[in-house]
């Protein structure tokens, strides 16, 4: 059975449990905060490498990474590169990806604005000293020319299941896209871009770009129609990507793409603001093929709304029933809203703020950890807060009882086997079990992302090609 046999075979699996009937129940746990690091200046983003269960990076928009290492925030910086940062307002050290084999090669990336104002996405390498970066080892990947100082973008995120570098790109900004440049195929601005940092020198166009081919547009954009993609983000189990496009004076978007597609989605602006026409004011809809978010709100309120901050799907394992769910907010207000998406419709829409007890706090970002907890940076108060349980024990390692078998999806004591590919199966397409519990029986390709596709992959390969078992946890 070749490869793709497997894939085969585990679409019919995947029918098979999904011809039961799903029951997400809704979130029951009640939620707070708890201060994780304080002393930051100015967080952007909190996130971890891959195989790394015990550190937490943090971005600061100045220029530096700091470390939180078996919850300790770490004095010395991972890297610094202040000298290199134009820092302020939008601009700054906005981004942050660990590349998938970072166990194995040491390299990961960052999205920054330079001295010139102008976005560079560059590569480095880690030291000798697992909790130092080489800064010589310094490698630009591209460089972006900027014409304003605002709509940077700035996040970067590795897919989850084909291991290629997102890019969000701003329009350039001003106010209004004047330069039209979202919409502009031969511009960069405005754009989810997607390149392969290991396919050329300094990087290469996947072939299954939805452009290659196509002289009229530029064959990095993956899609297009953005204003300012300031926070992206992929759900960990099943590869959709959920984005959070700051509007311009109305309208605060959440557009979503899922695994399956094939690139190019036009996500409208600026025709379009949310699901409001802005240039032109009425028959946008006709001038293009349009996605239209799955969700908005518009500015306004007391403490004013005004700014959408992305955020993360829930794959953690402290808070089972909120598995799935996509978490969101506004850096003005402090609002941060929950909310499950299946594809077709929203449920469970919840507004956490009061029980998450931060107030109008300024969230620049969240952020998630090897363990798929999640985590809210507070951008003036220089904090960096985590989502738990309130008044609840946590679950983490109680329920069920990890087994130290790298595969044992459903905690039997048994090798990787039919019930853990029926068990990764449901966890991934019905949002059902709880293999977050056990990270590393449930990472079972040990690539550092515990129960995705990959790990439903290797699990099939193992059981119907006869495959290497998994390694050891």
């Amino acid at each position: 059975m070749n490869r793709i046999s497997a894939l085969f075979l585990s679409c019919i699996l995947v029918s098979l449990v999904l011809m039961g009937t799903t029951e997400i129940l809704n979130s029951a746990t009640p939620l707070k905060t708890e201060l994780f690091a304080a002393g930051l200046t100015k967080p952007l983003l909190v996130t971890f490498a891959p195989g790394d269960s015990t550190r937490v990076f943090i971005v600061e928009q100045g220029g530096r990474i700091r470390l939180v290492k078996n919850d300790t925030l770490l004095p010395d910086p991972f890297l610094n590169i202040s000298s290199l940062v134009s820092s302020g307002s939008e601009r700054g050290l906005l981004g942050l990806a660990f590349h998938p084999d970072y166990q194995t090669n040491g390299r990961f990336f960052v999205n920054y604005t330079n001295s010139s104002g102008n976005t560079v996405a560059r590569r480095y390498n880690v030291s000798g000293n697992p909790d130092s970066a080489d800064v010589s080892s310094s490698f630009d990947i591209i460089t972006i020319n900027q014409p304003f100082s605002n709509h940077n973008g700035g996040m970067i995120a590795f897919g989850p299941n084909d291991g290629y570098l997102y890019i969000g790109m701003g329009d350039g900004g001003a106010g209004g896209d004047p330069g039209n440049r979202a919409q502009n195929k031969k511009e960069l601005l405005g754009k989810m871009l997607r390149i392969d940092v290991d396919g050329g020198s300094p990087y290469g166009i996947p072939g299954d770009n939805p452009f290659v081919g196509d002289t009229s547009y530029l064959p990095e954009i993956w899609a297009l129609g953005l204003r300012n993609p300031w926070r992206f983000s992929f759900d960990r189990a099943t590869g959709d990507m959920y984005i959070g496009d700051v509007g311009q004076n109305l309208i605060e978007e959440i557009d979503f793409q899922p695994d399956s597609s094939s690139g190019g989605e036009n996500y409208g602006w600026r025709l379009k603001e949310g699901n409001n026409c802005f240039i032109p004011s009425t028959g946008c809809d006709t001038l293009a093929d349009l996605t239209d978010p799955i969700t908005q709100y518009f500015h306004g309120g007391i403490p004013n709304k005004c700014s959408v901050t992305g955020g993360y799907v829930y794959r953690g394992c402290a808070i089972p029933d909120l598995y799935g769910t996509y978490f969101y907010g506004d850096f003005c207000s402090g609002d941060t809203w929950s909310i499950r998406y299946d594809g077709t419709t929203i449920t469970d829409s919840t507004n956490r703020k009061s029980e998450l007890g931060l107030g109008a706090v300024a969230i620049s970002s969240y952020g998630e950890d090897y363990y798929g907890e999640l985590y809210v940076c507070s951008y003036f108060s220089g904090a960096v807060y985590k989502i738990v349980p309130d008044s609840v024990p946590s679950q983490c390692g109680i329920t069920p009882c990890c087994t130290g078998i790298r595969g044992d999806l459903n905690t039997d004591g048994d090798d990787a086997n039919i019930l853990d590919l029926t068990f990764l199966v449901d966890f991934i397409f019905r949002g059902s079990g709880d293999p977050g519990s056990c990270p590393e029986e449930s990472d079972v390709n040990s690539d550092g992302i515990p129960s995705n596709i990959l790990d439903l992959t290797y699990v099939v390969d193992v059981i119907f090609r006869g495959g290497p078992p998994p390694p050891p946890c």
